[in-house]
């Protein structure tokens, strides 16, 4: 799969929950993302002023730039806002996540992947200690990109930064459901994506697009579950075997 193939993976992902079969495990996320995207959503239109009044550059050879500076400052508030609702999102609706990739990929290749016998309760907690894993590793990166942000001259940077940043982590979040029911730990995983970044970041470009989305952006987290899964199944496996 090349990186075309991977950013409309989560397109393909949103059509397949329609499919008799694959319904039922996409009420739970759903319900978790009509919640949660609401909430992100009043975030974004209320402080989004104050946001940008910040990070504009009011005066000085920069203001002539603010007509390029002005979309990636919007872009990165509106990828603040949205990856720490999507971070909690995914929290709780890991477990359900692992079973709907399972299902997606029983769907593709005709038979389950090895962890996806297990029920939704033993699922719970290596699908939250997984989840705290992938926050803690993007903290590490998103911390010293955040403070690039705040530092007028090179907050233009660290917004383009952000943008790839937040596109790498949906990838490496979304990716873990099937590759975690393959038990491939989160070290190989990256190790995986970085083989293949222009993938990884495309994918995400597009996971992060139907997140922006209005009324789609609600079935946003199980289309980029299933669309991972796609990926997982028609690409990144082919791959897995030489880590």
């Amino acid at each position: 799969m090349n990186a075309l193939g991977a950013f409309l993976a989560p397109f393909r992902g949103l059509k397949l929950l329609t499919r008799p079969g694959l319904r039922r495990y996409v009420v739970a996320p759903l319900a978790i993302n009509v919640l949660l995207f609401a909430g992100s959503g009043w975030l974004a239109y209320t402080q989004l002023d104050r946001y940008l009044a910040h990070m504009l550059p009011q005066d000085g050879w920069l203001h002539y730039l603010e007509w390029l500076v002005w979309p990636l400052a919007v872009a990165a508030y509106l990828l603040l806002v949205f990856y720490g609702f999507t971070v909690v999102a995914n929290l709780i609706g890991a477990p359900f996540n692992s079973i709907l990739a399972a299902r997606v990929e029983e769907r593709f290749t005709g038979r389950p992947p090895p962890e996806s016998q297990r029920g939704l309760m033993a699922e719970i907690l290596p699908a939250v200690t997984g989840e705290v894993g992938k926050l803690l590793h993007f903290l590490k990166w998103a911390i010293p990109v955040l403070i690039l942000m705040l530092i007028p001259g090179v907050n233009l940077i660290g917004s383009a930064l952000w943008l790839l940043l937040g596109f790498w982590f949906l990838a490496v979040e979304y990716i873990d459901y099937p590759m975690g029911n393959h038990q491939v730990p989160p070290r190989d995983q990256r190790r995986l994506l970085r083989r293949h970044p222009l993938q990884a970041w495309a994918f995400g470009a597009a996971a992060n697009l139907l997140m922006l989305i209005p009324g789609i952006n609600l079935a946003a987290m199980p289309a980029a579950v299933a669309g991972a899964t796609i990926w997982w199944v028609e690409g990144l496996s082919k791959d897995e075997m030489t880590l």
